[in-house]
């Protein structure tokens, strides 16, 4: 049998939070390898990272999600028995109907709605000397994605729900009040969604035949039941939640054109393929997932290592997509990388690796790409701005992160002869498993 390094410490729970995002990657480079072993909140794990590790982390042979999502996790970020949490039939099932509202068609509808949404907040924003862009994204793209979805607001329930998605989002890496504060945030936010589900099933509100409310609403499980108001506003919101995250990709990306103004020039001239480096680079150079956990389903040996049923196993998420095996100089921005990128579902996986429809990959990945190159163009095509002199230093130790200014800008102003933002019109070829 391979001798497995072994980290020192009783417990590595403290570290994880000392060192956030650079926690794995650290033990990687520590012990020269890509797998190792340690304790965290009290069970042994299993750690891997590389482009084999990955792969071996998506072999649903060996690997379930049952029970790896620790509770506190599930009752802030993602929901209680959400589609994160199934395996096999179940969560093939259940995938599907993620995967059913990212047509082409609904990509270049949500792409077009934050358009839209950005150019009038845009009006808002000309009106005030600055801005922070952070909270603004955020709202942007949470009325985006309700006028998407299909789920009705008023004008007043915007700024809260943004506030309430965003805390959810936050308590992720949070402890104390930061998880607190997403706990509640969830129960805001799925009896709001509950309600319109509601609604929609008794015949009082209509939802659009093609609208992720309507397909969540009238979506029957394996047992041909639909799925209780509850869990299927879980499920709803598993569509909706992750877009507001976009807004930490926004700030990055405003950033990446700050510290990289060569780019600006390049964007404007409207090339897709441009826009399309620049936003996968984003995607990989800021921290945004630091890791993602799966359990042994049966046990097994690997390159002469054990691992044991039941076993929790962390994929180093971060540090895959900051190996300087695969990415030259990865802590660089370099956008022309992915001129020559191999499409691998393995080397580059900000919002998880795998196939989409059959492994847990992000469903909304397409999303994000969409809401962020669109987003980009119009920071370098749509409007103006000053940056002034700010605090954009990024806390590898807080997770999630971002610049701690939250990007401030001055004298927002647009431009009217701007070009359109590029939309999907057809499947996304960039994809790594395009369908």
């Amino acid at each position: 049998m391979a001798t497995i390094p072994h980290d020192a410490a009783l417990d590595s729970t403290l570290a994880f939070l000392r060192e956030g995002y650079q926690f794995l990657p650290n033990r990687r480079k520590h012990h020269q390898s890509d797998i190792f072993r340690m304790r965290l909140m009290g069970e042994p794990a299993v750690c891997l990272s590389g482009v084999e590790g990955a792969a071996l982390f998506y072999d649903e042979t060996r690997f379930q999600r049952t029970g790896a999502i620790p509770r506190r996790i599930q009752t802030t970020l993602m929901g209680e028995h959400g589609v994160q949490t199934l395996d096999d039939a179940a969560h093939k099932h259940r995938k599907a109907l993620f995967m059913s509202v990212m047509t082409p068609g609904s990509l270049h509808s949500f792409a077009a709605q934050v358009a839209e949404t950005w150019r009038a907040y845009l009006r808002r924003w000309e009106q005030r000397a600055s801005i922070v862009l952070y909270p603004e994204a955020e709202e942007v793209l949470c009325r985006a994605a309700c006028g998407w979805a299909g789920l009705p607001f008023e004008e007043k329930d915007i700024a809260p729900l943004a506030r309430d998605l965003s805390a959810m989002i936050d308590a992720f890496g949070g402890v104390g009040p930061r998880h607190a504060k997403g706990k509640l945030a969830r129960r805001h936010a799925e009896k709001w969604v509950g309600t319109s589900i509601d609604k929609v099933r008794a015949g009082q509100q209509f939802a659009r035949e093609e609208s992720p409310l309507f397909a969540v609403a009238w979506f029957r499980d394996l047992d041909g039941e639909l799925l209780p108001t509850k869990q299927a506003a879980v499920e709803l919101l598993n569509l909706v939640r992750p877009i507001i995250a976009i807004a930490r990709f926004v700030v990055f990306a405003a950033a990446a054109l700050h510290e990289n103004p060569e780019w600006r020039p390049r964007l404007q001239h409207g090339d897709p393929q441009t826009l399309e480096w620049f936003t996968q680079e984003v995607r990989r150079l800021y921290p945004f997932t630091p890791l993602l956990g799966a359990r042994v389903r049966y046990s097994f040996e690997w390159k002469g290592c054990k691992f044991k049923k039941g076993q929790l196993t962390l994929l180093d998420v971060h540090g895959i997509d900051h190996d300087e095996r695969q990415w030259e100089h990865p802590d660089e921005f370099r956008p022309e990388r992915f001129r020559t990128w191999d499409g691998s579902p393995f080397n580059f996986i900000p919002q998880g690796g795998g196939d989409y429809f059959h492994n847990h990959r992000c469903a909304g990945e397409w999303l994000t790409i969409e809401a962020l190159k669109t987003c980009v163009q119009l920071l370098a095509s749509a409007m103006t701005y000053e940056v002034p002199e700010q605090d954009l230093h990024i806390d590898l130790t807080r997770m999630p992160t971002l610049p701690d200014s939250g990007f401030v800008m001055h004298r927002v102003r647009a431009i009217s002869a701007a070009q359109p933002p590029v939309a999907a019109t057809q499947a996304p070829a960039r994809c790594p498993f395009p369908h």
